[in-house]
């Protein structure tokens, strides 16, 4: 990976001791080195690029470091352990903002028993200062995060834009209690902690965000009526810029114009796509559709200030595309450094001076570096998984198939390392979502089984993500339908060109791949000698009225809700759990416990289903889980058991 690419200097040098020490070739790596957190999840970069943090494993603890980027010295550790962190990011260069999450109970009173909850943790990057929880010394106002719309600095004074819900008050003793759990808009002084409203909630029956400008104005609000789907963007003064009515409530903010005098939103148009839009600020034009040519997944915005700098272009591997010619020419030679790989730029000082890369891909398990553009430097700062040597990672390629009607489709194909790509045993793993897409690039889950002999194939069946609005509203209505054939069908074509032995395989998922699991083996028959669903749909209308009654029966989550799933009348025949009785292969379910996305109820209805018909079955109760399998143990835990449950129904030999 060193030497000369590119015109880019790749400095293998470690930071401080991150890097860990690969393992020995001699065998394949433990399953632990796939299922641990990434000993590097993630890197910040101040706005001058003078300090940096990344989160990390360091002497086999888990810790939020903050750097001197110059001289890569450490400024200061945090440990934190199995934390839940969703986002860093700096203040300044004084102090980090540490994004991070909880389930809890809610109690009598919700229309759910469980959320997730955010907070904000300051963390001065001077050792020995006391780390502050946001909104800690602001008893009226509820300590949890409902929005981070930016970091700014106004007057000289570090500000955080939060939405935050108000506490309501009895009388002058500061007695407050939950009055609703609307947010308003708050700004946070972060060196006096001192907080103020700068933009009221939405009114009763309507959802409200913001977008926030570089000097810390609100720039624009749009609303969103929860009934009708009718919403209205307008200015700081109130003046209305747009409006429409989206029965799915599918529009939102996106950034402020690249030249600051413009809002970019997205909002789906009268055929039902998403499409991007420019209206001017001050009433002065009608909104105008942009990037017409092209296939555009979210915008690119300057951190400091919501402009709009950049896009990512759809494709089989999404691809950030910028503005500034310079800033592009630096991204496409960045790209040529690190040519057959995955690259995407993390983040950025607002000239930038300095970035943080990430790559992964072929013979590469997770790399980060930071790349001075003055010098063309990049120096590698950590490896995601360093226990697995580059010639561990097992082959990834696109493999390109049809539909059984015809349409083009591809997936993504991890080979067994150093085995030939001929009659092998073979998972299929089906993405989440469903409206998510699978790259090249390493993916932990399908590279534990390779490594233990398996072919693994990641299908983008139709409603997946990597192609047109077309290719995804293909898969509206097409649960346990079409979208199951587009599985199968990859299996089929990867079978007809002798890569794998059709009679050798199992399927297993996660969420929407955990629904494709068990219908796999019970929609389906004669496929696969085992499923593993872990966090899966079992049964439609179970997730339909579930999610209906934790937003409060809002008209737009069921217009959205019945145009993925289609028609109610058709959710029987499609759910798994209706269809226990007609397994014919072992399941495993695996589910946690604070699973507040698909309801751990899913699994155990289905359990109790396979009981009554007299299936096999096993069940995985991880607990103090949550959807995303945040933590280290219980992902290990899954994994063992999944491979495990394969290996024995499916041998690799």
């Amino acid at each position: 990976m060193g030497g000369h690419m590119g015109r880019i200097w790749v400095t293998l040098a470690s930071a401080s001791g991150l890097i860990g020490v690969a393992a020995s070739a001699a065998e394949a790596p433990p399953l632990e080195a796939y299922g641990n957190l990434p000993s590097f999840e993630d890197a910040a970069l101040s706005p001058t690029g003078n300090s940096l943090a990344v989160l990390a494993i360091q002497g086999g603890q888990r810790k939020v470091i903050l750097f001197d980027a110059t001289t890569m010295q450490p400024k200061r550790a945090l440990t934190v352990a199995d934390t839940k962190i969703r986002d860093i990011q700096w203040i300044g260069d004084e102090a980090l903002l540490m994004v991070t999450s909880q389930t809890e109970d809610l109690g009598m009173g919700f229309t759910t028993s469980t959320a997730e909850f955010e907070r904000g943790v300051v963390i001065p990057a001077k050792a020995g200062e006391e780390v502050k929880v946001v909104f800690d010394k602001n008893r009226s106002i509820l300590r949890a995060l409902r929005g981070d719309y930016g970091i700014r600095q106004v007057d000289g004074r570090w500000t955080g834009f939060f939405g935050g819900v108000q506490l309501g008050q009895r009388n002058d003793n500061h007695d407050y209690y939950l009055e609703h759990t609307r947010p308003s808009l708050i700004a946070l002084d972060f060196a006096q902690e001192r907080a103020r409203a700068v933009s009221d909630p939405a009114r009763e029956g309507e959802l409200r965000s913001w977008l926030v400008g570089g000097n810390g104005q609100v720039v624009a609000t749009l609303d969103v009526r929860e009934d009708t789907g009718e919403w209205q963007i307008a200015d700081a003064s109130g003046l209305r810029l747009a409006s429409g009515r989206n029965p799915g409530g599918d529009v939102g903010l996106a950034a402020i114009g690249y030249d600051g005098s413009s809002v970019i939103y997205a909002a789906d148009d009268d055929d039902g796509y998403s499409t991007f839009y420019q209206v001017p600020l001050g009433g002065t034009g009608a909104p105008a559709e942009i990037l017409t040519d092209e296939r555009v997944v979210s915008v690119i915005v300057d951190p400091s200030d919501n402009r709009m700098i950049g896009y990512l272009r759809r494709g089989t591997t999404d691809e950030q595309v910028f503005f500034d010619a310079d800033k592009q020419a630096l991204v496409e030679k960045i790209g040529r450094a690190f040519k057959d790989r995955t690259v995407r730029l993390m983040g950025w000082t607002p000239n930038f001076s300095h970035v943080i890369v990430n790559t992964t891909g072929n013979q590469d398990s997770g790399s980060w570096f930071l790349l001075t553009s003055a010098q063309l430097n990049a120096r590698l700062i950590g490896e995601e998984r360093p226990q697995i040597l580059a010639e561990e990672v097992g082959p990834i390629s696109t493999f390109a198939y049809k539909a059984q009607d015809g349409l083009n489709l591809d997936g993504i194909l991890t080979l067994p390392p150093g085995r030939e790509a001929k009659n092998l045993p073979v998972v299929i793993l089906p993405h989440g979502g469903p409206g998510s897409h699978d790259e090249e690039e390493f993916n932990w889950w399908a590279q534990a089984y390779a490594s233990r002999g398996y072919a693994v194939f990641q299908p983008n069946f139709r409603g997946s993500t990597n192609r047109d609005q077309d290719f995804q509203r293909a898969g509206y209505g097409q649960w346990g339908r079409k979208m199951q054939s587009d599985v199968s069908d990859g299996l089929a074509a990867l079978a007809a060109q002798g890569i794998v032995d059709p009679r050798r395989a199992c399927i297993v998922g996660g969420s929407y791949g955990g629904y494709v699991a068990l219908a796999g083996v019970t929609l389906q028959h004669g496929l696969y000698r085992c499923a593993v669903s872990v966090a899966g749909v079992s049964d439609l209308d179970l997730m339909f009225r579930t999610e209906n009654q934790e937003y409060g029966y809002s008209k737009m989550v069921k217009t959205s809700l019945l145009e993925e799933l289609g028609p109610r009348s058709g959710f029987r025949e499609t759910s798994p759990r209706m269809f226990a009785a007609q397994a014919d292969a072992p399941i495993l379910l695996i589910h946690g416990r604070d699973d507040t996305i698909v309801p751990y109820e899913q699994s155990t209805k289905m359990a109790d289903a396979l009981k009554d018909a007299g299936k096999p079955f096993e069940f995985l109760d991880l607990r103090d889980e949550d959807h995303w399998l945040s933590r280290a143990a219980t992902r290990n835990q899954m994994l063992a058991a999944a491979v495990a449950f394969v290996e024995r129904y499916n041998p690799a030999e």
